[in-house]
C-alpha cells in the first residue's frame, strides 16, 4: 500500500526515506523520482540519519515501519518539521490503539515524561489512518479511512463571583470554576476520530465528511486540476462548496454537522 501511494505524490516533491531495514526499494520502483533512502548502521544511529535528511530539501518523509520506540520518535519529529507530510506504517488494530501505542513509545523512548503531553504531540501529527485488513479468504482491502480531529482547548471559566454580594455566593461560583478545572485536568479529551470511508457490502461508502481544516490544507497542496476535481467531489458527496471552506471553524462545524450521513457506495472494493 505504501509503495503504491508514492505514485499519487507529485513528482516535484522530494522523498526522504528512513528504514531500519531496506524493504520499500522505492528507488528501483520509481527511478525518475528524487528519492534518498537511509537506514541506521552499527556506527550511525537512525537519529543521525534523520538529522541529515532535514537538511536535504525533502518534501515528504517516509518511515518504513514504526515497530520500535525510537522509530516512533523519528516519526513524530519528521512530521513536525522539515516536510510537508509524513507517511508511515503501523500494526495497530484500532485508531485509539494507534494513539496509545505511539504515546507509550514516546514515553518509553524518554522523549516525554507526561502521558497527556506525549499524546497531544501524537494527535497533532496524525491526520488520517488508512486501515488495511486481510480476511480469512486471503483478500486484502482497505477496511476504513479514519480522520483524527484534535480537540481545541476552550476557556469556559466564568467571573460571575464578582457579581455576588454574599460570601456564600462567591464560594459557590469559585467551586464551579474549580470543578471545571479539575474535570479538564483529569478527563481532558485530546482528540476525536471519525471514519470518512468504510468498506461495506463489497463497496466503499462515505460515512462522514472531512473536517474543514483538513479540506483547506489538502486544497492548498493541490495543483489546479486536482483542486477542481476535489471541489466537485466534496460538493457532490457532502454538499460542501469551496466558497464555504474559508468560513470560521464554528461555521464549518455547523455545515458538517448536517451532512454527516452515509452516501451511496462510490465504487467496488479492489483487492490489494
Amino acid at each position: 500500500m505504501l509503495m503504491a501511494m508514492i505514485e499519487s505524490i507529485y513528482e516535484t516533491m522530494n522523498l526522504r526515506i528512513t528504514e531500519t531495514a531496506f524493504e520499500l526499494h522505492l528507488r528501483k520502483i520509481y527511478p525518475t523520482r528524487n528519492i534518498l533512502s537511509m537506514r541506521e548502521t552499527e556506527t550511525i544511529a537512525g537519529q543521525e540519519c534523520l538529522d541529515v535528511q532535514k537538511k536535504t530539501d525533502g518534501s515528504v518523509n517516509i518511515i518504513g515501519e514504526v515497530a520500535t520506540d525510537p522509530v516512533a520518535s523519528w516519526m513524530i519529529q519528521s512530521a513536525q518539521v522539515a516536510s510537508k507530510f509524513t507517511l508511515f506504517t503501523h500494526h495497530a488494530k484500532t485508531f485509539p490503539n494507534l494513539i496509545t501505542a505511539l504515546r507509550n513509545s514516546m514515553l518509553r523512548a524518554g522523549t516525554f515524561t507526561d502521558e497527556k503531553v506525549a499524546e497531544e504531540q501524537v494527535v497533532q501529527v496524525l491526520n488520517f489512518d488508512i486501515h488495511l485488513v486481510k480476511d480469512f479468504r486471503g483478500r486484502r482491502y482497505i477496511e476504513r479511512i479514519t480522520e483524527c480531529i484534535p480537540v481545541e482547548e476552550k476557556n469556559e471559566y466564568t467571573y460571575d463571583y464578582r457579581k455576588e454580594t454574599s460570601m456564600e455566593g462567591k464560594f459557590d461560583k469559585f467551586f464551579d470554576n474549580a470543578t471545571m478545572f479539575f474535570s479538564k485536568t483529569t478527563n481532558k479529551e485530546l482528540y476525536k476520530y471519525r471514519n470518512i470511508l468504510e468498506f461495506s457490502n463489497d463497496s466503499y461508502v462515505l460515512v462522514n465528511p472531512i473536517s474543514d481544516r483538513n479540506i483547506r490544507e489538502m486544497r492548498e497542496n493541490m495543483d489546479d486540476n486536482d483542486q477542481i476535481a476535489f471541489d466537485q467531489f466534496i460538493q457532490r458527496n457532502w454538499g460542501i462548496s469551496p466558497q464555504r471552506i474559508g468560513a470560521t471553524a464554528t461555521e464549518g462545524a455547523r455545515i458538517n454537522a448536517g451532512t454527516a450521513q452515509p452516501t451511496q457506495p462510490i465504487q467496488p472494493a479492489p483487492e490489494l
